[in-house]
Parts: structure tokens; sequence; C-alpha cells
């Protein structure tokens, strides 16, 4: 990089903090900024949504693949989320965004207290916090490896660097800042992302050019959409995995359909989300696809080799800019699941664990969310410098084992809590499979992984924990059904439109106090 590339990143940088301190005075109080008061218009919520669902891990871990398989890669991730989410715009949006607009609640996982009981809503709350701090520590891992690969800073200086600015402007800006920064970033990543495409395309004339570079012997089995590690089992898996993850099982996603006004504008929304989701990875990845042709990696697993082919190929400046492409998918994620961890904490955790968070007022909760959003972000840049230990190996077994064999136990109570058919399946069945499916995480990646010859195949650790999680909860909902009249009731609200459907900014009243039997008594309002 020479000191256009260094300006137009340092641009980018203040630019990013500029809409952040012009966000805050957006943001009054913890409706502001958890959900931008219901106010965010559908299509700002379905790029909003779109841009922090993926990091700089497509750009390395991803990249690594796309190298190695091809286009297995988008076969195997982008696609099945664009099918989850557009399933996910029907089945889940609208009845996501009813948990702000008619239940009035700021969390995700608020309305648990009341479908479940306070033991499972604080079980759920206090696992998806720990997983989201090791999925952004991977995220920002990514960055920092591409960081260091273009200016040679330390990978540990990186995570500084990017986890810094990103505290910035979510932290003073909340949500409407999260939105707006991704609104600019998905700009930025489209004059990048179609800048590397073309000069790509443009270096395919010495390999036969658009269609007949897929012949070249470097390329021999890219063509295959199922291949390797990556089969149908992977692909069912993660299809079932991305329904629930990008429909709000990983909470930030979530709190962009409630962003919205009303349950259409977040149907919407989603369905726009998954457009992109379909499209613009194509253009993304078809670099990724043809990089063998055109550079030599130097990691084992190809990982480096998108920010090879950047540096080779794009001229100064507008190497900068795809350098902050990379950047911009990063911060709109790590920022956008900051937001949702620290409304997690706020909303949910804090005042089961404390008399005096229960009596936060408006201010006090504003300051609240906002030292959660930055201790969260410090601890999962801290977990970063960890990535590649032997812990957590490297950033794609983070991303793809970690993370998502453990979204599915999560997930699973919280997003099939919404839905009517499921209304027998109470608090037992919710922490069992929880429980037992965190287990089967456990079981299928380290004893039985051990004992088996070559170790479990990735998809069986991908789908197991899932698959026990999702039997469990619906077995058990059959063989001990807890539903209640005030559980019902909530169900109900949530599946149909009413007077306050369309409503925007609704209060966000004070966590009910929770009784001396470790429930919490329904706050159902009619």
């Amino acid at each position: 990089m020479n000191g256009l590339d260094w300006a137009v990143l340092i641009g980018y940088f203040g630019v990013m903090i500029a809409i952040g301190v012009w966000s805050h005075k957006r943001v009054d109080n913890v409706s502001d900024f958890f959900t931008a008061g219901g106010k965010m218009p559908w299509w700002l919520s379905g790029i909003s949504h779109h841009m922090s669902g993926y990091s700089a891990v497509m750009f390395t871990g991803y990249a690594g693949i796309a190298y190695t398989y091809g286009v297995t890669s988008f076969v195997t991730w982008s696609f099945p989320i664009a099918l989850g989410v557009a399933i996910g715009s029907k089945l889940f949006a609208p009845r996501v965004n009813r948990l702000r607009s008619r239940l009035h609640v700021a969390s995700p996982l608020e309305y648990l207290k009341n479908r479940y009981n306070l033991p499972t809503q604080q079980a759920l709350a206090w696992s998806g916090m720990l997983l989201k701090i090791v999925d952004v520590a991977a995220k920002w891992a990514a960055i920092s490896t591409l960081l260091s690969v273009f200016t040679g800073v330390s990978l540990n200086q990186g995570i500084l660097i990017t986890g810094a600015i990103t505290a910035v402007y979510c932290t003073i800006g909340g949500l409407w800042a999260d939105a707006l920064t991704e609104l600019g970033q998905f700009v930025i990543q489209l004059l990048a992302g179609v800048s590397m495409f073309v000069a790509v395309v443009l270096k395919l004339d010495d390999h036969g050019g658009f269609f007949g570079a897929w012949d070249e012997a470097a390329l021999h089995g890219h063509e295959k959409p199922l291949v390797g590690p990556y089969g149908t089992v992977f692909l069912l898996a993660f299809l079932f995995i991305k329904l629930f993850e990008y429909n709000g099982g990983m909470l930030n996603q979530a709190q962009r359909y409630m962003a919205t006004r009303g349950p259409r504008e977040a149907e919407r929304g989603a369905r726009l989300s998954a457009a992109l989701w379909l499209v613009w990875p194509v253009v993304l990845f078809f670099p990724m696809w043809m990089s063998p042709l055109l550079v030599h990696a130097q990691k084992p697993d190809g990982s480096d080799s998108y920010a090879l082919m950047t540096e080779q190929l794009l001229p100064h400046g507008l190497l900068g800019l795809v350098v902050v492409g990379f950047f911009s998918h990063t911060m709109a994620m790590c920022s956008s699941d900051a937001n949702a961890i620290a409304a997690v904490f706020t909303r949910d955790v804090a005042p089961a664990v404390s008399e005096r968070a229960r009596q936060w007022g408006e201010r006090a909760g504003l300051i609240a969310a906002r030292v959660t959003t930055v201790v969260f972000l410090g601890l999962s840049m801290a977990v970063a410098t960890q990535v590649n230990s032997p812990t957590f190996k490297d950033i794609i077994t983070v991303v793809i084992k970690w993370v998502a064999g453990l979204m599915g136990p999560i997930a699973i109570p919280m997003m099939l809590g919404l839905l009517r058919p499921f209304r027998r399946s109470g608090p037992t069945a919710a922490l069992t499979s929880w429980a037992l499916g965190l287990v089967a995480f456990w079981l299928v990646n380290y004893p039985i992984n051990w004992a088996v010859d070559g170790g479990v195949p990735l998809q069986y650790q991908v789908s197991v924990p899932l698959a026990v999680s999702l039997v469990l909860y619906i077995l058990i909902g059959y063989v001990k059904p807890e539903d209640t009249p005030e559980r019902d009731a909530l169900i109900e609200r949530i599946n149909t439109d009413g007077d306050d459907s369309g409503s925007a900014a609704a209060a966000v009243p004070a966590p009910a106090e929770t009784p001396e039997d470790g429930t919490v008594a329904a706050r159902v309002q009619d």
C-alpha cells in the first residue's frame, strides 16, 4: 500500500466515526439504541441485515475454500443463507418484529421470560453471549490477517485498530449508526467487488476467457457444487442452521427485523436481504474461484489467496478501496453483534442478577448499554489474539465448527418458540434440548472424534448438535406439554396483527420483576 491507499483507508475510518457522531443525536433511550425506535425503513433494514451477515472471513477462510474446492464455497454457504432468509421472510421476520411492536421488548431474548421462564432465558442469554464473543473474535482475527498482508502490522495491532474504531461509532450511535454505516459500507463493497471482478475477468484472456478458464487444469473439479467435506449432508445441515441463525438465532439479524415499523416492512426487508445473498456473493466469489490460475497461495489452506491476488491485480487507490471493502464487511458484522449482545445483557441478564439494574431509568439504561458494548468488544478482541492457537485452531474452524455447531442448541428454543405448532414445548423442552445439544457438540467434536479413525466428518460435527436439539425440543413438547393460557396468549400476540402492529417507537418498559419461585409473571398486554 502507498500513500493513496492509506488516504482511502484513513478517510473511510473518518467517515465511519462521523456517522456514529451524527447518529448519536437520534439516540434518546434504549429503544433507539437497540431497535432504532422501530423507525428504520424496510430497504435499510434489508441492506443492514445483509451486511451484518458476513465479514472478512469470506476473504480469508472462505477464499481458501474457493481456492481449494471452487463453487462449493457458494453452494454450501451463500446459497443456504439466501434460501434460509427467503423462508424466514414469511416464517420468522413478521413474528420477530411483533416482539417489539406488540410486546414492546428491546432484546430478541426478552420475550423468553414469559414464553418459558427465567432460567431458560438466562441459559440461552449467557450461552449466546459467550458464543458471540468467540464468533466476533474470529472476525477480528480475519480482518487483522488481511491487514497484516497489506500493511505489515502485527495481528494484535490489527485487532486493536479495527476494534477501537468500531467501538467508537457503534457505542455512541447504537443501531442507527450500525445501519447507516452498513449502508455506506455496502456502497464501498459494491465498488470494490466490481473492481476486483473486472480485473480478474480481464486477466482471464490469457486462460481461455470467461468460460474457457474452467477447462484449465488448475481449476479441475472447481465446477462441482458438492465436493470434499462439503457434501449433501453438510449442505442440508447448513440450510437448517442458517434458517435459524440468519433469521434471529444469532441475535443481530433479529434486531433488523425488530427495527422496522411493522411486520410487513420486516418481511420486505428480509426478502431484499435474501435477494442480495443470492446474487452479490457470486460477484465476490468469482475472483476467488479463478485465483488458482493467477496466484500461488502461501498458506496451506489458501486463505491468503485473495489478498495476494488483490495486491497483484489492482492499482493503488483501487487497492485501498478493496482493503476498505474488507473492513466494511467485518466492522458491519462486529458492530451489529456488539449492539445485540449489549441488548441481551442490559435487558435480560443484568435485571436477573441485580436489583439496581431493575430500577434503571432511560439514562442509566443507555449508559449501561454503551458500557456493555465496549466491554463485549474488548473481550472479543482479547479472544481474537488466541485464534490460530491449539484451543481454537484456524479461523474457518471457529466459524464453521464452533459457531455453526453451537448455534442450533441456542437458537431452536428461541426461534421455534415463536411458532404456534410448538406451543406445547415449554421450559423443560427448551432447557433439555439446549443442554443435550451442547453435550452432543462436545461428544462429536472431542471424545468420539478422537476415537474414530480419521475423525468425525465435518458435516456430522456441525449437524448432530442441531439434530439432537431439534428432536428433543419437539419430542419433549409432546411427551410433557407445558402450554398454559398465558403462554398461548403470548404466542397469539406474536402470530397476529393488532391495532399496535404498525406503531413505531413503542416505549420499552422496565424488566419484569422476578418472583421467588424463579419464574417471571407473564407480561401479556391486551
